[in-house]
């Protein structure tokens, strides 16, 4: 880590007011690509803040993860899978997949280094090193990664398996969830990809950085999971290229912490104390409903979002439609002409009015339109569409 690196991060550790950094993992990661422009949720993900702490300090926590009886459930399956060095898992590879495993061998990483994550991901990085060079090695459980958030590092302890075949190296995800006659529910399979795309992004990180083709690390991933709700698992290959370049993509789009920093007043912190609502404000918010589902701080964000009549409440696609156009009332006044638009907003106020003429017609006409009022070539974006409708 740089020196500039080292500023940063103890800049960044300040904003936590004296509690422990959260580490990330690939839930975490995944969930904060879904919205790379919020500078509030930028900042606390880099300095590593407790997100479900602000929350709940605030008055605004809610039920969020997973319930304790999923993570039971899916601790004993995984150890179910993983018994006598992933015995069970290499018989399923080899007669599900129908996979050639010649020669095994077993090294679990969980029991080195339990008092270092540097210990053990130089553990990591020393073992996957001799096993790119002489391709010794069959099964690496619980390898411990890096990538960079927003320009911070964060590791990952990830509960999966680093499997060498063939000379590549495959991510093995063992889930709780059923797989019922071949077909899982799509949400969950959906989750499971992107945190996949995680690891195979990090690990090909790891293996770049030992000198090797990042390719050596393969796009396919084999997602092990409770068949037909026994507790017999059944493997299923699962291609996360679509995934691993969206997870790309978002985390080079996200905002680096250091420019963020540089911008927060002086001595801002996080504490949980009497001056944490107006810290929090401090930060810019990007609000939207599909944050309900992987954010902390949703609730907080949406009743400030509500109170200031933010169009983001309205849906993403609504306020990236509306372009440099934040407030409702704001969208509301150009659709009616009693606000003169700046240059850069003339295009959506022209939108905006055409979408308010096509809802006073159509209501006019009691939702009958005569030849006298030809909707043809008048067609307005449904992001303005949405806004009158929703705001009527």
């Amino acid at each position: 880590m740089s020196r500039d690196d080292e500023h940063t991060a103890t800049d960044l550790s300040h904003l936590r007011g004296g509690e422990a950094p959260r580490n990330h993992d690939a839930r975490t990661i995944a969930a904060l690509t879904a919205n790379p422009g919020c500078a509030r949720r930028g900042v606390m993900d880099a300095a590593a803040v407790d997100k479900d702490a602000v929350a709940r300090h605030l008055g605004f926590g809610a039920p969020f993860g997973q319930s304790q009886f999923a993570i039971t459930r899916g601790n004993a399956f995984e150890a179910q899978v993983k018994a006598d060095g992933c015995a069970e898992l290499l018989a399923l590879l080899r007669d599900r997949l129908g996979l050639d495993v010649p020669e095994v061998a077993y090294d679990d990483l969980e029991s080195v280094g339990t008092e270092s994550r540097e210990v053990r991901h130089a553990r990591t990085r020393h073992l996957m090193a001799r096993a790119l060079e002489t391709g010794a090695g069959t099964l690496f459980d619980h390898p411990l990664l890096r990538l960079d958030i927003a320009g911070q590092r964060a590791y990952l302890e990830p509960d999966v398996i680093a499997f060498q075949l063939g000379g590549r190296f495959h991510v093995v995800e063992v889930k709780s969830f059923a797989v019922v006659d071949g077909q899982a529910e799509p949400e969950q399979v959906a989750a499971a990809a992107r945190q996949s795309a995680v690891y195979v992004l990090a690990l090909r990180e790891l293996v770049e950085g030992l000198g090797h083709d990042p390719e050596r690390v393969s796009h396919e991933v084999f997602l092990v999971c409770p068949e037909n709700f026994s507790n017999r698992p059944t493997a299923t290959p699962l291609d996360v290229r679509p995934q691993l370049a969206v997870v790309k993509r978002q985390l080079a789009r996200l905002t680096r912490a250091e420019d963020i920093a540089r911008r927060l007043p002086e001595g801002l912190t996080f504490a949980l104390d009497e001056g944490l609502p107006e810290a929090v404000r401090a930060v810019e918010a990007r609000y939207a409903p599909e944050c309900m589902a992987s954010c902390e701080m949703a609730l907080f964000c949406r009743d400030e979002a509500r109170a200031c009549g933010a169009t983001g409440t309205l849906g993403r696609n609504v306020r990236d439609e509306l372009g440099g156009v934040d407030s409702v009332v704001t969208a509301l006044e150009l659709a009616r002409g009693v606000r003169e638009p700046s240059e850069d907003m003339a295009e959506t106020a022209e939108q905006l009015r055409i979408a308010a003429r096509l809802r006073r017609e159509a209501l006019g006409s009691g939702g009958e339109r005569s030849a006298e009022q030809p909707l043809v070539g008048a067609q307005a974006p449904r992001g303005a569409t949405d806004v009158l409708e929703r705001t009527a």
